[in-house]
C-alpha cells in the first residue's frame, strides 16, 4: 500500500495534522494525483543536487501535463482549472530554484511518515504528554473566546464612534442654524427652546465621548492583560512544541489558531487606532472645556501602538491584502558576546524586500537562497580557521531584523533562530545533530549559546522518547518498548535500570564499553543503514533490530527450525545480521549468525534478495536456504515476497544457437558451516556465487573438492 493510501486511512485528528503542511508550495491535489510517482522519486537526494532537482521538476511538470490531458478528456472543468493554475504557480515559483521544490516535497513526505508512525505507535512518553495536557487545551479555548470578545467590543465602539460623528454633525447643523437667525428671532421662546436642546445635545455628546473613551480604555486593558498572560503563555508552549518538532517529535495543531488570534487582535487594535483618529478629527472640529478627547486620546493611542508593536514582534500576523513594505536582514552571531564562540558573517544577499506577491498565504515569510557563512578573523589579525576543526557543541544564532511599514506605522523587529551548529564537512553532521537533540531536550531557552559549557543531564525516559522520534521522522517507524529497553541497557550498561539521568558525554562522547565508537555514532549509523538500504522492511515492522544476543537466543530457542530474526550489529557500525535456529542430530538447539551486512555489501545486493537466496553448505550436503520463518512464525516469502527485486533465474546450459550463449546468473550469498560446530564461520566463508557457477562446479567437481576450495585463503572477501 502506498504511503498516501495509508495517510488517507488515518483518523481525523491525524488528517488535520497532514493538512497543516500542504499549501501552494506543494498543493495536496498534486500529492493525490501523482502519489505513486512522487513516492518513487528520491527528493531528499535532489534537495542537495541542483541537476537532479532540475530534472525532477521538469518531470513533475510533465506528469502534470499528462494529468491535464487525462482530465481534459473527462471534461472535469474544475480540476482542469485547478491543475492549470497549480502548474503555472509551480513553474513560476521554482523555475529559478528547483532544489527548493525537492526540499518542500521531501519535508512533506517525511512529515507524513512521522504522522503515520505516531498513529501506529500511540504510546506517549513524558515529553509528548507534557505538550498535550488538558490545561493547555483549556487555555487555548479561553484565549480564542477572549479574542472574539475583544473583536466584538471593538465593533461596538465602532458604532459608538459613528454615532458620535452623527450627533456632532446634527449639533453643528443646529448651532449654525441659530447663528443665521435674525436678532429678533433669537429672543423668542422657540429660540430659547433650541438653545436648551443644543445644551442637552452637548451634554450627551460629552457623555458619549467619555463613554467611548472608557470602553476603548477597557478594551486596551483587556488586550494588554490577554497578551501578557494567556497569549504569551500559549506562545511559549508552542515554541516548546516547535523545539520538540525540530528533533523529530510529534506535530501538534495550534500555530494556525495562534496566528488567527494574533491577527484578530492586530485587526482590532488597528480598528481602534482608526477610531481614535476619528475622535481627534471630531475634537478638532468642536471642542469645549472639559473635553475628554484631548486629555485621554494621546495616551490611549500610545498604548494601542505599543500593543500593535508587541504583537508584530511575534511575527504571527497575516498581513491584509493592502500595500505594505517588509524588509528583512539576516545576520549570524550578531548578539554573540562570549569569547568561547567563534564569529561568522553571512556572505551573499542578506537583505531582502518582501511583497504580497511573494507570500502564498499572507504570512510573514521570506526566503534566503544563497547565503554562505564565513568565519571572521580573530582579534589578533590571524586568518582564523575557516572551515577547519569545527566544534559540534558550539552554538550560533541567526538573527533576522525586520522592518514593516503598514497603516502609516514603521515597525522595526528583531528575532533570532533556535541555536544552530556550524559544520565544515558532512561527516560532522551526526554529532552536530546530536548537539541539537540534546539542547532541545534539555532546555526551554531559545538563545542559550553557552549551553555546552556545562551541559545539563537528561532523563533516560526523555532520551528514549527522542530516540523513537528519530526513527519515526527519519525512517517512518518508531521504536516499541522492547527495542527501547535494549537501547536503555546499551546506554546504562545494565540489564535492569531506573529512570535516572544521563550525561552528554555518555550519550555522545564516551565510547561504548569495549567499542571504538559512541552510542550516538552507533545509533546514527543504523538510521543511515535503514534509510538507504532496508527502509521498506523496517516500515513493515519485519526488522526486530534492537535485540541483544542473549535475548535473541531466548526468543529463538523454542521456535521451529529455520526460524530467524533480523537484528542490528552491536560490534559493526551500520551493520545488520540475521540469526536462525536449528537442531543437531541429538536434538541440541543450535544458533547461527552471519557476518553483519554493511552498506557496501547491501549496495551490491538488496537485503530482501539476500534473505531469499541465502544458502548454507553443511559438510558435504547440498546447499540449501536455512531461513524458513521470520520470527515468530511468518513464512519468509510471505513477509518479504513483495520486496524481492527479481525472481531467481533458472540455471541453463549455453545453447548452440546465435543468442551469444550466455548463462543467466544471480549472485547468491553462501556460507559454509562445519557440522561439528554451532558457531558461525569467519567472514571469509560468506561468498556471493551465481547458481549457474555452482551448478557447473557440482557437475565437474566432487563435494569434497568444493569444500576444500571454500576453505582456501584465496576465497576471502
Amino acid at each position: 500500500m502506498s504511503q498516501w493510501n495509508q495517510v488517507q486511512q488515518l483518523e481525523i485528528k491525524f488528517l488535520e495534522q497532514v493538512d497543516q503542511f500542504y499549501d501552494d508550495n506543494f498543493p495536496m491535489e498534486i500529492r493525490h494525483l501523482l502519489a505513486q510517482w512522487i513516492e518513487n522519486q528520491d527528493w531528499e537526494a535532489a534537495s542537495n543536487n541542483e541537476t537532479m532537482a532540475t530534472i525532477l521538476l521538469q518531470n513533475l511538470l510533465i506528469q502534470l501535463d499528462e494529468q491535464l490531458g487525462r482530465v481534459s478528456k473527462e471534461k472535469n472543468l474544475l480540476l482542469i482549472h485547478n491543475l492549470k493554475r497549480i502548474r503555472k504557480v509551480l513553474q513560476g515559483k521554482f523555475h529559478g530554484n528547483p532544489m527548493h521544490v525537492a526540499v518542500v516535497i521531501s519535508n512533506c513526505l517525511r512529515e507524513e511518515r512521522r504522522i503515520l508512525a505516531a498513529a501506529n505507535m500511540p504510546v506517549q512518553g513524558p515529553l509528548e504528554k507534557s505538550l498535550q495536557s488538558s490545561s493547555v487545551s483549556e487555555r487555548q479555548r479561553n484565549v480564542e473566546h477572549k479574542v472574539a470578545a475583544i473583536k466584538n467590543s471593538v465593533q461596538m465602539t465602532e458604532q459608538d464612534t459613528k454615532y458620535l460623528e452623527d450627533l456632532q454633525d446634527e449639533f453643528d447643523y443646529r448651532y449654525k442654524t441659530i447663528q443665521t437667525m435674525d436678532q429678533g428671532d433669537k429672543n423668542n421662546a422657540l429660540m430659547n427652546q433650541e438653545v436648551l436642546t443644543l445644551q442637552e445635545m452637548l451634554n450627551s455628546l460629552d457623555f458619549k465621548r467619555k463613554e467611548a473613551l472608557s470602553k476603548m480604555t477597557q478594551i486596551v486593558n483587556e488586550t494588554d492583560l490577554l497578551m501578557n498572560s494567556m497569549l504569551m503563555e500559549e506562545l511559549q508552549d508552542w515554541k516548546r512544541r516547535q523545539q520538540i518538532a525540530c528533533i523529530g517529535g510529534p506535530l501538534h495543531n495550534g500555530l494556525d489558531q495562534l496566528q488567527n488570534c494574533f491577527t484578530l487582535l492586530a485587526e482590532s487594535l488597528f480598528q481602534l487606532r482608526r477610531q481614535l483618529e476619528k475622535l481627534e478629527e471630531q475634537s478638532t472640529k468642536m471642542t469645549y472645556e472639559g473635553d475628554p478627547i484631548p486629555m485621554q486620546r494621546a495616551h490611549l493611542l500610545e498604548r494601542v501602538t505599543f500593543l500593535i508593536y508587541n504583537l508584530f514582534k511575534k511575527l504571527l500576523i497575516k498581513l491584509p491584502e493592502l500595500n505594505y513594505q517588509v524588509k528583512v536582514k539576516a545576520s549570524i552571531d550578531k548578539n554573540v558576546s562570549t569569547l568561547s564562540n567563534r564569529r561568522f558573517v553571512l556572505c551573499g544577499t542578506h537583505v531582502k524586500a518582501m511583497s504580497i506577491e511573494e507570500s502564498s498565504n499572507g504570512s510573514l515569510s521570506v526566503e534566503f537562497r544563497h547565503l554562505q557563512p564565513k568565519e571572521m578573523k580573530s582579534s589578533a589579525g590571524s586568518k582564523g580557521n575557516e572551515g577547519c576543526h569545527m566544534v559540534t557543541e558550539e552554538l550560533h544564532s541567526i538573527t533576522f531584523e525586520t522592518q514593516i511599514c503598514l497603516y502609516g506605522l514603521t515597525i522595526d523587529l528583531e528575532t533570532s533562530s533556535l541555536p544552530v551548529v556550524m559544520i565544515s564537512n558532512v561527516s560532522q553532521l551526526p554529532n552536530a545533530w546530536a548537539s541539537i537533540i540534546w539542547y532541545n531536550v534539555s532546555t526551554n531557552d531559545s538563545q542559550n549559546l553557552v549551553f555546552f559549557n556545562n551541559p545539563p543531564s537528561a532523563t533516560l525516559s526523555q532520551l528514549l522518547e527522542v530516540m523513537s522520534w528519530q526513527f519515526s521522522s527519519y525512517v517512518g517507524r518508531g521504536l516499541n518498548s522492547d527495542q527501547l529497553n535494549m537501547l536503555a541497557e546499551k546506554l546504562t550498561a545494565q540489564s535492569s535500570y531506573n529512570d535516572g539521568h544521563l550525561t552528554w558525554a555518555k550519550f555522545c562522547k564516551e565510547h561504548l564499553p569495549g567499542k571504538s565508537f559512541t552510542f550516538w555514532t552507533w545509533l546514527e549509523a543504523i538510521l543511515d543503514l535503514i534509510k538507504k538500504h532496508i527502509l521498506p522492511l523496517w516500515i513493515d515492522g519485519y526488522v526486530m533490530g534492537f535485540v541483544s544476543k542473549e535475548k535473541e537466543r531466548l526468543l529463538l530457542k523454542d521456535k521451529m527450525p529455520g526460524t530467524f530474526l533480523l537484528r542490528f550489529s552491536e560490534s559493526h557500525l551500520g551493520g545488520i545480521t540475521f540469526t536462525w535456529v536449528d537442531h543437531s542430530e541429538n536434538g541440541e538447539v543450535r544458533f547461527h549468525s552471519v557476518e553483519p551486512y554493511n552498506k557496501g555489501r547491501l549496495s551490491a545486493l538488496p537485503f530482501a534478495d539476500i534473505l531469499r537466496d541465502y544458502k548454507v553448505i553443511m559438510a558435504e550436503n547440498i546447499p540449501e536456504n536455512p531461513l524458513k520463518y521470520l520470527y515468530p512464525d511468518i513464512p519468509k516469502d510471505k513477509a518479504f515476497g513483495k520486496h524481492y527485486s527479481s525472481q531467481p533465474c533458472e540455471v541453463s546450459r549455453p545453447t548452440e544457437r546465435g543468442d551469444k550463449g550466455y548463462v543467466p546468473s544471480v549472485f547468491i550469498p553462501i556460507s559454509t558451516i562445519r557440522s561439528d560446530s554451532a558457531e558461525p564461520h569467519s567472514p571469509s566463508d560468506l561468498l556471493p556465487m551465481s547458481p549457474s557457477v555452482y551448478a557447473v562446479l557440482r557437475e565437474n567437481l566432487s563435494p569434497a573438492t568444493i569444500e576444500t576450495a571454500m576453505k582456501s585463503p584465496y576465497s576471502a572477501e
